[in-house]
């Protein structure tokens, strides 16, 4: 049984990785202590984009978006990062390789594949 959802745009009913990848958007680009009733929630990437694009602030970014999907979605693991896409206005994107697991909000890593997404920026949010 994999999780379902509904699309935060349209209302569309929305199941299996993407579903997934709708709630690692979501978690990317919540800054942390945005959320009123759950402070914690959301991600550090904010805090770095509007940075000079040095070694440091590149890895600091892999680093807090690892960390958040790590922290807030069971369903998929992390393999490899990179930035593919950097513009002078702020707007970056971020694509993520790594496994989906269709029954991980359930506790359950048997079934397993590989998936990947690209995550776009812009200063004001999520691309839509």
């Amino acid at each position: 049984m994999t999780s379902t959802g509904l699309n935060r745009e349209t209302g569309a009913p929305l199941a299996g990785f993407d579903h997934v990848r709708q709630s690692i958007g979501v978690i990317l680009t919540t800054p942390i202590g945005s959320r009123v009733m759950r402070r914690e929630f959301g991600s550090e990437v904010f805090d770095l984009i509007d940075r000079p694009m040095t070694d440091q602030v590149i890895l600091a970014i892999y680093a807090a978006s690892v960390m958040a999907i790590a922290r807030w979605e069971p369903r998929y693991e992390v393999s490899g990062c990179q930035i593919v896409k950097t513009e002078a206005d702020g707007t970056i994107e971020i694509e993520l390789a790594g496994t989906y697991f269709p029954r991980g909000h359930l506790g359950d890593f048997s079934v397993a594949e590989s998936a990947s997404l690209i995550v776009p920026f812009v200063r004001t949010g999520i691309e839509r």
